[in-house]
């Protein structure tokens, strides 16, 4: 995907930097407040008299129509070079000698979405390259190990006879086990997307260190994830596996093209940019969730109940699929996850399938109780006031597999960066989630004194702290959040596309969205600003009335919408009410009945008399 030159346009959405496309924050004007957020256009630069399609491409950067007709059109071959990743050849090279030589290969992940699927991406790549070789796996255990590469599990490996490790969505930073590597024997190669040391002699001395933005990069586009960066290695090993080094097999060819549903898996779930290549990938890559040739693949998606669905989504992925994989390794162990993509079949993979699901429901009862926990003591403790832009929290009955997703609806509610830490054994561990602006990785790296080990990237980070250096962290890490974080920006921000009337939602237009999708950072769904709307009607709905359905009209035509969680709406919007609201257009299918619907994400009342 290309996006137009903007230098005569500031408000870009799109910039260039060598020649490459980069999402850039745009910088709109601020339209106002709802109830809950700060309204912002995205962009609005749009030509007088445009449609409302052409205004909220134009708010996306996307005025140009070679870029318009890229980014609504994405094609796989806009997918870059994967030798242009430094030492990507090299690890490559590397890989295919150690299978033709039959040498134990140890593949080394992550246990979450991103390293459950980078391994799978690989593993798959190398069996197809050779029924018979030697591949293993390996995840560390995220309670007992931790976060990334460690030295004993180097040492483990290489004493098993692995004589080549290869990591990944991970390791980046890992100088000492990399070290331990050599001094084993083994070959280390490192791939991975985390925030990479800021010079070449920082990086760990590993035989490969496979990263888009090392130092050294020209790499065109820096978002990939880490089953991204897995991807580009399978890909350059199934055409070097030929021979020629220019063309895989039609047999890997068609693998690879399966292998995208888990790129896509890793990209989604990790929450990188939706643009450019990883745009391409879950793109293409969702359309081959449902139909993998991979069993547990297909046994996760009919325990999510989505065998039957249309198509699978970004939003399947968000809070279906990712959640019941990251919660095995959550609160057990995410080698069963790897187990589920790669060797488990039949009645193996239903069972770990419903293993997952069973994870994911006792996930979801511990992370009500630890949100519930963490926002009587934020606010007891002055951290959801002005005066203390961040939370920092540590308890010894908080499971620090699942704190991270706390930390998100932390952040969401409170609109700044939260870290939430189990005190266990003098030493407390755990995860953090920041908003757009503050660089959560670059402010631990600030406190770096003051930590045992961290690592992540601008959004999320893992951390250990010991006991003793904590109350001095918190304060150290809640000084950087003071002086970077604005007041303004204590509040939820909403950006909006551009501004619409009832009537220009018709069904057919909403239809012509679906080809923004697959929507997620940096792509989000779209959102418009109907004004001066009059409510017709406003209920609340589901258990204890948590949602709202209300219409919302403009002259005669009435459209049907629906609040989430915002059921507490009902008492301010009685029947005439006009107010301001940013909605988000979808279908709704009811009875082989499609209709406009919609999701109304804030709103505000207009004052008596102001029509």
């Amino acid at each position: 995907m290309s996006g137009p030159n903007n230098a005569g346009n500031p408000t870009g959405v799109y910039g260039r930097a060598g020649g490459a496309p980069v999402r850039v924050e745009a910088s709109p004007a601020e339209i106002g407040r709802g109830i809950r957020a700060r309204w912002r256009w995205r962009l609005g630069a749009a030509p007088t008299g445009a449609t409302l399609l052409q205004r909220i491409l134009a708010a996306r950067g996307l005025a140009d129509e070679a870029a318009t007709l890229a980014f609504l059109e994405p094609r796989l071959s806009a997918l870059h070079d994967p030798s242009l990743i430094p030492d990507l050849d090299r690890a490559a090279e590397r890989l295919l000698a150690a299978i033709r030589r039959g040498e134990q290969i140890a593949i080394y992940g992550d246990y979450d979405v991103d390293g459950v699927t980078a391994t799978a991406i690989l593993w798959h790549m190398i069996r197809a390259i050779d029924p018979g070789a030697k591949v293993r796996s390996y995840v560390p255990h995220r309670l007992e190990e931790g976060y990334g590469l460690n030295v004993e599990a180097i040492r483990a490996l290489a004493a098993e006879g692995a004589g080549l490790i290869v990591s990944v969505d991970c390791g980046v930073t890992a100088t000492e086990p990399a070290e331990a590597a050599r001094a084993c024997g083994a070959d280390l190669i490192i791939t991975d997307h985390h925030n990479p040391p800021k010079t070449l002699d920082e990086l760990p001395r590993a035989y490969a260190v496979v990263h888009p933005c090392r130092p050294d990069s020209a790499y065109p586009f820096p978002h990939l994830c880490g089953a991204g960066v897995a991807y580009k290695l399978a890909w350059r090993l199934a055409t070097l596996a030929e021979g020629n080094g220019g063309r895989a097999s039609a047999a890997h060819r068609a693998l690879l093209l399966d292998l995208l549903a888990f790129a896509a898996l890793g990209a989604i779930a990790d929450v990188v940019p939706l643009v450019g290549e990883n745009r391409v990938i879950a793109r293409f890559g969702l359309e081959r969730v449902r139909r993998s040739p991979v069993e547990g693949l297909r046994a996760l998606v009919e325990q999510a109940r989505l065998d039957d669905a249309k198509k699978i989504s970004t939003w399947d992925v968000g809070f279906k699929l990712g959640p019941r994989l990251n919660a095995i390794g959550r609160l057990g162990h995410a080698r069963e996850a790897v187990e589920l993509f790669t060797t488990a079949i039949g009645e193996r993979a239903a069972a770990i399938a419903r293993a997952l699901e069973a994870a994911n429901a006792e996930r979801q009862a511990m992370e009500r109780e630890i949100f519930e926990q963490a926002c009587f003591a934020a606010e007891a403790a002055g951290m959801t006031g002005p005066d203390r832009r961040a939370i920092v929290l540590a308890d010894e009955r908080w499971h620090k597999g699942v704190v991270g997703i706390v930390c998100s609806r932390l952040v969401e509610k409170y609109s700044r960066p939260a870290i939430l830490m189990q005190r266990l054994g003098g030493s407390c561990q755990g995860s953090g989630r920041s908003i757009d602006g503050f660089n959560l990785h670059g402010a631990l790296e600030g406190c770096a004194p003051l930590l045992e080990r961290f690592g992540g990237h601008d959004m999320a980070a893992g951390l250990s702290v010991n006991d003793a250096n904590l109350d001095a962290f918190v304060e150290a890490f809640t000084e950087r959040a003071n002086a970077a974080i604005r007041l303004e920006d204590l509040v939820g921000r909403l950006d909006v596309d551009a501004p619409a009337t009832v009537n220009e939602l018709s069904l057919p237009f909403v239809k012509t969205l679906e080809r923004l999708e697959p929507c997620g950072r940096g792509n989000p769904s779209v959102a418009v600003l109907i004004e001066n709307a009059v409510v017709g009607s406003a209920q609340s709905m589901g258990a204890q009335g948590a949602h709202l359905r209300l219409t919302l009209g403009q002259g005669a035509r009435p459209l049907s919408c629906v609040a989430w969680r915002r059921g507490e709406w009902v008492s301010l919007l009685a029947t005439g009410v006009r107010v301001d609201a940013v909605v988000r257009p979808t279908i709704n299918e009811y009875g082989g009945t499609q209709s406009v619907q919609g999701e109304v994400l804030d709103l505000r009342i207009r004052p008596a008399g102001r029509g």
